[in-house]
């Protein structure tokens, strides 16, 4: 669970709400100084249990560079509605809805990063063919379905969920963690309401898919050197959830630029922010501005 280090939103930050083809999705906008982009702008996708919130301390500085900067909270996440129907929450069709936030964002080409789950939402998005971002960032993801202590805490979920209900499984599980990691109370506090406020049927699904998710990395590489698609693959040194040699293989079958985050575990973004975004920025311009061959 990613847990924001503050909720107050930065300067030229704010909340809105995005409409596409496939409904509508909340969201955090970041816009430059000036208010007026002057670079492609950029979609950043949460993980699993997350939401837009998780992005909040890179965004000012992401679109200080001169770009628009959105964040949102996936179908049944926090504030964005979603059914009540597990299957509308499988990486495909979650894919689905990145690929139509692409077409909305445009129609400069866009910078997508998946965080976790989101990477591997994300990465169907590009494999099925609907999505083309400028460059695609996997951040804390991994090559398929989770292993090891991470797909246990997944199954206790599958397991626990129906029978007890979100707050239960908050009260029980969730809640007594962030008070021994000495979450702030504002945070505590918003941490218990978007649990509550998650779509229990995409907790569900999600938390399905992090079970059984195949390994696409091949099928991603052949398409991200087919079409010249830049690849960068960032995780947090300390990352508990796909092991960091995991993602550097990754890295390796993708022929992808690689940065492992100094301080950082499951969550860089919260974690390290300035060196975040800052290797986030240098990619994207690199992927703007290629160098002359």
């Amino acid at each position: 669970m990613s847990t924001p280090r503050f909720l107050n939103l930065p300067p030229g930050v704010r909340r809105t709400d995005i409409a596409t083809s496939r409904g509508s999705f909340a969201a955090l906008e970041a816009l430059p100084g000036s208010g007026v982009p002057e670079r492609c702008p950029a979609l950043l996708v949460p993980g699993f249990t997350g939401s837009k919130e998780d992005y909040i301390a890179v965004l000012q500085t992401l679109a200080r560079a001169g770009r628009r900067v959105v964040a949102i909270d996936m179908r049944g996440q926090y504030e964005t509605e979603g059914p009540d129907d597990p299957a509308a929450y499988t990486c495909e069709a979650l894919g689905a809805d990145i690929c139509a936030l692409l077409d909305t964002l445009g129609p400069d080409p866009v910078h997508l990063v998946g965080h976790s789950f989101g990477g591997l939402v994300t990465r169907e998005a590009i494999v099925s063919g609907g999505a083309r971002p400028l460059s695609y960032t996997l951040m804390s993801s991994g090559p398929g379905a989770l292993t090891g202590p991470r797909a246990a805490d997944a199954g206790s979920l599958l397991a626990t969920l129906p029978r007890i209900g979100p707050e239960q499984v908050w009260t029980r599980h969730m809640e007594p963690d962030a008070v021994a990691k000495e979450v702030p109370a504002d945070v505590l506090a918003f941490l218990r309401a978007r649990m509550l406020r998650n779509s229990v049927h995409g907790l569900l699904g999600m938390a399905q898919e992090l079970l059984v998710c195949p390994d696409r990395v091949d099928e991603l590489a052949k398409v991200t050197s087919e079409s010249g698609l830049p690849v960068l693959v960032l995780y947090g040194e300390d990352d508990h959830t796909w092991a960091p040699d995991t993602q550097a293989a990754m890295a390796e079958r993708l022929a992808a630029a690689r940065v492992v985050i100094p301080g950082a575990a499951h969550s860089p973004a919260v974690e390290a922010p300035e060196t975040t975004a800052s290797a986030l920025t240098d990619f994207w311009r690199l992927a703007e501005y290629p160098p002359v061959r």
